[in-house]
């Protein structure tokens, strides 16, 4: 089995592309504007998890225990 991971340094999009399940527990920790249509290939190309967080009034240790309850192990080196 893939261990799975979820690297704050890399962007939404990225991290989506490699992983599509990662999409969906974004959109249930609050980030429900990754489902708009072409929002993951504009704004998600630039946007880390932590930035989109702060953007949007998110709380980030939140995400990370989402995250961890799902499975992931949250990678933060380069966050």
């Amino acid at each position: 089995m893939q261990d799975k991971i979820v690297d704050l340094g890399k962007t939404v999009h990225r991290l989506c592309s490699a992983d599509p399940a990662i999409k969906e527990i974004l959109a249930e920790a609050g980030f429900r504007d990754i489902l708009k249509p072409g929002m993951l290939e504009t704004a998600g190309r630039f946007m880390t998890i932590p930035k989109g967080a702060k953007a949007k009034g998110i709380d980030l240790e939140t995400v990370k225990q989402i995250f961890k309850e799902r499975g992931y192990t949250v990678k933060e080196d380069n966050a």
